[in-house]
């Protein structure tokens, strides 16, 4: 693993039994993980067939007895293992409220509980929202190194909330001759607001606002992320051009959906997980509707990183990923966040 020495193995795992749980906050994640060190940790990590992972449960927190409350749902996502390699037992929790953006707050907030899976003790409490920006945009660059363009030159963001500048940066780091992005949203001020916070950092990358016409700007771009709670679609395949990449991240459940039919029947499918077939608003409506089967779904994102899968196979084909979230990958990015503290904390 790039950056972290695994050899420490032995000496964490006998810390596990004899230290308290201990919290892991924003700022400690931050510090904690760079874009090419959980990458490459994903990469080695995503195909570990060790880890048991039912599917997760997506529970209505409104269920029409109260007219006054807000629409919610709670995701409930574990996952296990007791391989040596992977001692551990994770739960997140994700609560997801759209209409907190109408009053300033965040729509979604997770947490995230680690436990020893040999003892069942308590080791990280993480903060899950954090952890998530990162396993989220961390994915979605990963499965880009297979499927974008090796030179690709124009990165168009849909949606400027919270996530939008952790895909930034992240589809940035495996694509370097990315230089100019483009950020679109429903509320222009919120792309502006976005363009002047990452037009520091970022180097020599032009950032700017698209403006209102976003077929424009899907047109214009070879590789398109986006992450929104649409429910209806904001990607239209006709101005998709030849070579683009897709990577959509925002729909988790039937009802949401950010690319419309022509998109997916123009692509090569690709998923993070088995359960995106099932969840997945554009592609479960695709399917309803006839339009394409599960078998049209070229692969996911473990098959790609152990090679029984290929990416991109010609420089003018569309590709697609579409991800929902993997408890999978959420105990492997917990995983990597509590062994590095382990290590700081001893240095």
């Amino acid at each position: 693993m790039e950056g972290f020495n695994m050899g420490h193995r032995q000496n964490q795992n006998d810390q596990q039994h004899l230290q308290k749980c201990i919290v892991i906050d924003s700022d400690q994640v931050r510090k904690l993980l760079t874009e090419s060190i959980l990458i490459h940790h994903l990469q080695s990590s995503i195909s570990n067939d060790t880890i048991k992972c039912p599917q997760r449960q997506n529970l209505c927190i409104n269920d029409n007895t109260n007219r006054n409350a807000p629409p919610g749902q709670l995701l409930v996502m574990p996952a296990w293992s007791q391989s040596s390699a992977t001692p551990y037992i994770g739960v997140k929790l994700v609560t997801a409220f759209p209409h907190n953006t109408h009053m300033g707050l965040p729509g979604i907030n997770a947490s995230y509980l680690l436990s020893d899976s040999f003892t069942g003790s308590p080791l990280a409490f993480i903060d899950g929202t954090e952890m998530t920006h990162w396993r989220t945009s961390c994915i979605s660059a990963l499965s880009a190194s297979y499927l974008a363009r090796q030179d690709p030159h124009v990165l168009a963001m849909v949606g400027a909330g919270q996530l939008a500048p952790y895909l930034i940066r992240a589809h940035l780091s495996v694509r370097p001759s990315l230089k100019r992005v483009i950020i679109w949203n429903r509320t222009p001020s919120k792309a502006q607001a976005l363009v002047e916070k990452l037009r520091v950092g970022l180097g020599s990358v032009e950032i700017v606002c698209g403006g209102d016409d976003l077929d424009a700007i899907i047109g214009s771009a070879d590789v398109i992320s986006c992450a929104t709670s649409s429910e209806s679609p904001l990607i239209h395949g006709a101005f998709v051009k030849p070579g683009t990449h897709l990577d959509l991240v925002g729909s988790f459940a039937p009802s949401m959906r950010e690319c419309d039919d022509e998109t997916l029947a123009k692509a090569r499918v690709f998923v993070d997980c088995e359960a995106a077939l099932k969840e997945a608003g554009e592609l479960v409506g695709a399917f309803c509707r006839g339009l394409l089967r599960p078998e049209d779904v070229v692969g996911t994102l473990a098959e790609l990183a152990r090679g029984s899968k290929g990416g991109r196979s010609r420089a003018e084909e569309i590709t697609v990923f579409k991800s929902v979230g993997s408890a999978i990958v959420d105990l492997v990015t917990a995983q990597l966040i509590y062994e590095k503290h382990l290590q700081s904390s001893c240095q």
